[in-house]
């Protein structure tokens, strides 16, 4: 199966979100990234519930959402209402994971689960069967436009290896950095997601940078 590309609206013109989103719905993307931000788990506050919702009802996408927040369990039922279809949260914030994971699969969205740069993989290795989405941050998270941290191609070796030894069928998305420059290393390294902001929104044509990117053979 090819690859997936989800471009992150975080990187988008805040004051033509609309604009922006219908390129995204007539480019060769798959998914659109939503980083929700608290200003507590990451130094940066970006969208609530009712901003995804609106975004929701203008992409023709699947909206993956991404909760770089606190307390996640509180949001999850709001945020699926609003249009989620992918609900990732941080491994780092969450007390109790398992059940976490199953309250997103509970709401009818499909579960992720978040790794910052610092964390191993192996702290998934009692929810590798249970969820349906890694994500393997890139930089540190936060912030847009940020340099892609290299030591995570070894983590997508690893946790490609435990997927396979396991039968498990979780996809890796990779988020932070990628471009052009790096996104066929990551993909040859195990990725099935690539999100990507700045080397997208940022680019002279999204639309041709986003069907190159999807072009690319791991």
């Amino acid at each position: 199966m090819s690859h997936l590309i989800a471009p992150s609206i975080l990187a988008a013109n805040f004051g033509n979100l609309e604009a922006d989103i219908q390129m995204i719905n007539s480019s060769e993307a798959d998914w659109l990234h939503v980083d929700v931000m608290d200003g507590h788990f990451v130094p940066n506050i970006s969208f609530g519930q009712a901003i995804v919702k609106k975004m929701a009802s203008l992409c023709t996408k699947t909206i993956d959402v991404h909760l770089m927040i606190e307390n996640p369990s509180k949001y999850i039922e709001e945020f699926r209402a609003a249009g989620a279809e992918i609900i990732t949260v941080h491994e780092e914030a969450c007390t109790h994971l398992h059940r976490v994971i199953h309250q997103i699969k509970e709401c009818g969205a499909m579960a992720g689960v978040a790794l910052n740069p610092h964390t191993p993989v192996q702290v998934l290795d009692n929810v590798l069967e249970d969820v349906d989405l890694i994500c393997l941050m890139s930089v540190n998270p936060g912030f847009g436009g940020q340099k892609f941290i290299y030591q995570t191609l070894a983590k997508i070796k690893a946790i490609k290896a435990s997927l396979i030894e396991r039968n498990c069928h979780a996809k890796i998305e990779i988020d932070g950095g990628v471009g052009l420059q790096n996104a066929e290393k990551i993909l040859e390294a195990g990725a099935d997601v690539l999100v990507a902001g700045s080397s997208v929104f940022k680019s002279e044509n999204p639309t041709q940078t986003i069907s190159r990117l999807k072009g690319l053979m791991g």
